[in-house]
């Protein structure tokens, strides 16, 4: 594993990272320095904002986090990082889901290339799209490595035929946790054992699933959503700290029986050595 940035390397290395997502199309200042004030009250390691060098800009003059902007636009990136940020994510896909249009292999590929090209002195993260399938994902992954990406993420679905719609016990809490969280999930166990470089898992993570991170081979998580569900900087920093012990603390093995049984439900198997 190799960091540009020391801030962040003794977290990665200990896996226990927590990325804050401000909300990658979000430019409300207000509601962004709400978001950084609350990590830097909590156990957040860096933060995650849309890429516009006057909002980076800003919070650089308002936070020392470490700051991370996400674009598929390689010359966005390169600009922010003249603006100020310390590390740049090719990703924020979901805009283009929503319009049905997919990222090949070769797309992600050229774009983290062009983008390397351009900053070769800052950490590149890359979202490895959940529209392709794990073995594509893993055989991305390992190009991904080769090519010099600093970190990967991993992102996922809720799949409405595992989608809990009926859960009103609070006992269903966990079993939703894990089922939200396990696309995610389950793309984190197969890349994390093909590759070497950091994993941030993404995508229905909460104060439950993220321990289950950890275990199907995370270095960290990234959560945004439930953060901005707290009404008070205070209950933010609040619930950022239930991730982070989360984080750190142990599973017993039957949750991890559990898990591995929703994982195996909501992908395909993939085998891992036939992935070239």
């Amino acid at each position: 594993m190799h960091l540009f940035n020391t801030q962040l390397s003794i977290p990665f290395k200990s896996k226990k990272v927590i990325k804050v997502i401000s909300g990658l199309n979000n430019l409300d200042i207000q509601d962004i320095i709400r978001m950084v004030k609350a990590a830097e009250l909590s156990n957040a390691h860096y933060i995650d904002i849309v890429a516009n060098t006057r909002v980076v800009s800003i919070i650089k003059s308002l936070s020392n986090l470490p700051l991370c902007v996400s674009s598929i636009n390689p010359i966005e990136l390169y600009n922010c990082t003249i603006a100020g940020a310390d590390m740049v994510e090719i990703g924020n896909f979901d805009n283009f889901y929503s319009k049905n249009i997919k990222f090949s292999i070769s797309q992600i590929y050229q774009l983290a290339k062009e983008t390397r090209l351009l900053i070769n002195n800052k950490d590149i993260c890359v979202t490895i799209p959940h529209t392709l399938s794990l073995y594509d994902q893993v055989f991305l992954s390992k190009k991904l490595e080769v090519l010099g990406i600093n970190i990967l993420q991993t992102e996922g679905y809720l799949s409405s035929k595992y989608s809990l719609i009926n859960c009103n016990d609070k006992n269903d809490m966990v079993l939703k946790s894990a089922t939200t969280s396990a696309s995610a999930l389950s793309s984190t166990y197969a890349i994390s054992n093909a590759v070497q470089i950091p994993i941030i898992t993404a995508s229905g993570i909460d104060y439950i699933s993220s321990s289950m991170a950890s275990y199907c081979g995370a270095s960290g998580v990234g959560i945004g959503y439930n953060i901005n569900k707290q009404k008070t900087i205070y209950d933010m920093s609040l619930y950022i700290n239930e991730v982070y012990h989360s984080l750190i603390s142990q599973i017993n093995s039957n949750d991890l029986n559990d898990l591995f049984f929703l994982l195996n439900l909501n992908k395909e198997k993939v085998d891992l050595s036939k992935v070239k």
